[in-house]
C-alpha cells in the first residue's frame, strides 16, 4: 500500500499534464463553433462550403482514430505527443501568416488528425499516473476541464476579434498587426501555435512512467477488428457514436449562424455566449448524468434524455430569440450523458477485443464531419432553420439504441428501496 502511495504521489505531474492536454484539445476543437460565422463571411462562404470545415476537422479523427493506437505502440506516448504538437504549432502558425480557406481547410484536418492521436495517448497515461482505483474520478475531473475550455474557448474569440485598443501592449491590438484588418479572428491561431509550442516544450522535458495498456486500451490485429466488424453489435453502436457526435457538432456549429440569421443577434458577443454556454451545460450534464447512472437504468437515460433533446431541438428552431438563446445551451445539457451511455453499451455488449472496438467506436468521431455537412447542404437548398430538423434523424436512431440494446453487463444502480 505504502508503495502504491508512493508510485501515484510520483506520476502526480503526469496527470497535470493529461489535464492540460484535454484542455488545449477542446480549447483549439470547439472554437470552430464560435468562428464559423466569422469564417463564413470572411472567405464569402456558402453554407455547403462553411459545413466543409467541420467536415475536414472531424473527418480526421475517422482517419486516424485507429492508426493512433498503432501508432502509440509502436512508437511511444513521448513520441506522439511531441509529434502532435509540433505539427498543431506548425499547421496554426502557417494558417495564421496565410490565412485563405484552403490552407484553413488543411490546418483543421491536420489539427484534427493531432486531436485523434492526442486523445488515444492521454487515457492509459491518465489510469497509470493516477492509479486504477482513481481512475473514475481522474476520468470525471478531465471531462470538467474539457467543458471549462470549450467554455472559456469563445471569451478568448470575443476579446480578440472585440477589443479596438490601439495600445501595443495590448494583445489583441498586438496580433492584429500581423492579419489582415478584416479578419481579426484569424489571430485566434496565432495563440494556438504559441499554445502548442509551450505544450511542446512541457512534454519534451517531462519524464513518462512504463505504461502497460488494458486489453480495451490495445490497439488489437487485423483479425480482432474483422472480427468486430462482423458483428452487427459493432456496427449499430459505431453507429450510434457517429449520430451522438454529429447531433452534438450539428448543434454547436450552426448555432451562431442561426441566431445571426433568424434573430438578428451578433456572433461576436451574444452568438459566443450561446455557444459557451451549450459547452457549459453539456459538462454539468455529464456530472448530474454520473449521478443518474447510479440509480436508474442506463438504457431508461438515455431514452429519457434523448425525447427532451427532440422537444428543445424544436423549441430552439422554432421559437422566439428569447427561447432560442434558452433552448441551445439547454440542449448541450439534455446530450450530455450519451457519449458515455452508448459507449459503455457497447463494451459491455462483446466479451473480448475492447480495445479495437474502442478504435472502431472512436471512428465513429466522423459523424461530427458528415451531419454538420449534411445540415449546410440542406440549409443551401431550403433553408437552415428548416435544415436544422435534420438533426432530428440521429437522435432517433440514438432514442432507438435505449430499445434494442441488451448489454452483457448492465450499469450498477443503487436500490433507493429499503431492505425489509
Amino acid at each position: 500500500m505504502e508503495n502504491q502511495k508512493k508510485q501515484t504521489k510520483k506520476f502526480y505531474h503526469i496527470i497535470v499534464l493529461v489535464m492540460m492536454v484535454f484542455f488545449v484539445i477542446s480549447f483549439i476543437t470547439n472554437i470552430l463553433n464560435s468562428i464559423i460565422v466569422d469564417v463564413k463571411q470572411s472567405f464569402e462562404l456558402s453554407l455547403t462550403l462553411t459545413g466543409l470545415l467541420p467536415f475536414s476537422f472531424f473527418i480526421a479523427y475517422g482517419i486516424m482514430s485507429i492508426p493512433a493506437g498503432f501508432l502509440a505502440e509502436k512508437y511511444g506516448d513521448k513520441t506522439l505527443l511531441v509529434a502532435s504538437f509540433f505539427v498543431m504549432m506548425l499547421a496554426s502558425f502557417l494558417f495564421a501568416f496565410n490565412p485563405s480557406y484552403i490552407t484553413f481547410t488543411i490546418t483543421l484536418f491536420s489539427l484534427g488528425c493531432c486531436m485523434a492521436v492526442l486523445q488515444v495517448v492521454i487515457n492509459p497515461m491518465l489510469r497509470v499516473a493516477g492509479g486504477e482505483e482513481h481512475f473514475a474520478f481522474n476520468s470525471v475531473l478531465a471531462q470538467l476541464v474539457f467543458g471549462l475550455a470549450s467554455f472559456a474557448s469563445p471569451y478568448l474569440y470575443k476579446y480578440l476579434v472585440s477589443n479596438n485598443s490601439t495600445n501595443t501592449q495590448d494583445l489583441a491590438a498586438l496580433l492584429k498587426n500581423y492579419v489582415p484588418a478584416d479578419l481579426p479572428w484569424v489571430s485566434l491561431y496565432y495563440v494556438f501555435s504559441f499554445i502548442a509550442f509551450i505544450m511542446l516544450l512541457v512534454v519534451l522535458f517531462v519524464k513518462y512512467p512504463k505504461i502497460d495498456r488494458n486489453e480495451d486500451e490495445k490497439a488489437g490485429d487485423k483479425g480482432s477488428y474483422l472480427s468486430l466488424l462482423k458483428n452487427k453489435w459493432t456496427l449499430l453502436y459505431f453507429l450510434g457514436i457517429f449520430c451522438y457526435v454529429g447531433t452534438e457538432q450539428g448543434i454547436g456549429n450552426w448555432i451562431s449562424q442561426f441566431l445571426a440569421e433568424y434573430h438578428g443577434l451578433d456572433p461576436q458577443t451574444t452568438g459566443a455566449d450561446t455557444v459557451a454556454y451549450f459547452w457549459a451545460m453539456l459538462t454539468v450534464g455529464c456530472l448530474l448524468g454520473l449521478l443518474l447512472l447510479k440509480v436508474m437504468d442506463s438504457r431508461k437515460l438515455l431514452i429519457s434524455a434523448t425525447i427532451v433533446t427532440i422537444i428543445t431541438i424544436v423549441l430552439a428552431i422554432t421559437g422566439s430569440s428569447q427561447m432560442a438563446l434558452i433552448a441551445f445551451p439547454l440542449i448541450g445539457f439534455f446530450i450530455s450523458v450519451m457519449w458515455s451511455i452508448i459507449f459503455s453499451l457497447a463494451l459491455n455488449s462483446v466479451k473480448s477485443h475492447h480495445g479495437s472496438l474502442s478504435g472502431i467506436l472512436c471512428t465513429g468521431i466522423a459523424g461530427g464531419a458528415i451531419v454538420p455537412f449534411i445540415v449546410g447542404w440542406l440549409g443551401e437548398l431550403i433553408n437552415l432553420r428548416a435544415a436544422m430538423f435534420f438533426l432530428i434523424i440521429p437522435l432517433l436512431f440514438i432514442l432507438s439504441i435505449g430499445f434494442w440494446a441488451n448489454p452483457l453487463v448492465n450499469n450498477k444502480t443503487i436500490s433507493l428501496k429499503k431492505e425489509s
